[in-house]
């Protein structure tokens, strides 16, 4: 039987420096509820919303990890008592609300999905975030059926990457702004049907001539006046689904009645604060209808770097500069 740590290591926010580094300290291991395992962290997925938490503007929900981090891969260690105990010592990957940099930690057993196939541990902790977000966004929110089209912003990014490769896996057609012309042939290497460098003009314009009937979905983490401009490119009864705000949380004049011309929805959506229940719906319908997908190597997170742990103020740095396409992964040594 494994022994269960009452200590680990874990990222540490330095709250009392001015740009509040980064360091590895020494914190209580988490404890365990009936429906939750224990996983030793093997690797763990660098994301945007890690950055700002870093810089106080994305705190973990109510009664979760203030520690960073929001998915994991490892090995489970230990069970609660409401736990199935053939999950004990197998390798899984899955989504946390917090806690992630961290050499343990705790997950809820409906949000286990356990590694085989084409994965290892770095691509695992790669895949849980990304692949769901875009899921989410895409199917469970967004509709998007066989046949249908989408635009996603941000395309080159982990979101990004794969709903170009679950659009497609999905029989659709698929577009992407990107902020770089090595970006938009990565992109195209994934199977983007349209990719726009938006720094060369007007995206919107390009996109409504190649689409004239436009987009059913819009995924955009961007905001700002990238809305207004998602509306010129939006189908009728199409969704624009908002993930993020990385352009600024406020919105430009904007004409209602373009969207009451098309009927379209306006929809904020996050995943990290959903409750439990909400989580395993979502990652079930994921299951059934691509985890197959992502376990034989069809669907694949793109990852741009893999570092050890102590580099994590690199990785952080790495991510704000938009010069890399998916994914960072972190390792955790013994």
């Amino acid at each position: 039987m494994t022994a269960i740590p009452s200590q680990m290591r874990a990222v540490v926010v330095r709250d009392d420096t001015a740009d509040k580094s980064l360091e590895i300290g020494h914190v209580a291991a988490p404890t365990i509820a009936d429906d939750e395992v224990l996983v030793k962290v093997r690797a763990f997925g660098v994301n945007r919303a890690d950055l700002a938490q870093r810089a106080g503007h994305y705190p973990a929900p109510a009664g979760e990890s203030s520690i960073l981090g929001l998915e994991v891969a490892g090995d489970v260690i230990a069970v609660g008592a409401g736990v199935d105990p053939l999950w004990l010592h197998r390798a899984v990957f899955g989504l946390v609300p917090g806690g992630g940099y961290a050499e343990y930690a705790r997950l809820h057993v409906s949000h286990l999905m356990p590694m085989s196939g084409a994965l290892t541990y770095e691509s695992a902790a790669a895949s849980a975030e990304v692949f769901l977000t875009a899921y989410q966004a895409l199917f469970h929110i967004g509709g998007l059926v066989q046949g249908g089209a989408a635009l996603v912003h941000a395309g080159a990014s982990g979101v990004g990457t794969a709903a170009i490769q679950l659009a497609k896996a999905a029989g659709c057609n698929i577009a992407v702004t990107v902020g770089s012309d090595d970006k938009v042939q990565a992109c195209q290497a994934l199977g983007a049907d349209i990719a726009v460098n938006y720094k060369h003009g007007d995206w919107a314009g390009v996109l409504a001539a190649a689409q004239p009937t436009g987009f059913s979905v819009i995924v955009d983490p961007v905001a700002a006046d990238y809305i207004g401009k998602d509306l010129q490119v939006l189908a009728l009864d199409g969704r624009i689904v908002v993930l993020a705000m990385m352009g600024g949380r406020k919105v430009p004049e904007l004409d209602l009645a373009v969207m009451f011309k098309k009927r379209g929805q306006l929809i904020c959506s996050t995943l990290r604060n959903r409750h439990n229940a909400y989580k395993a719906e979502l990652l079930a319908g994921f299951e059934q209808r691509f985890g197959s997908m992502l376990r034989d190597g069809t669907l694949q997170a793109q990852i741009a770097s893999v570092l050890p742990w102590q580099q994590i103020e690199q990785a952080h740095q790495l991510l704000a500069s938009n010069a890399i396409v998916g994914k960072i992964v972190m390792t955790i040594n013994d």
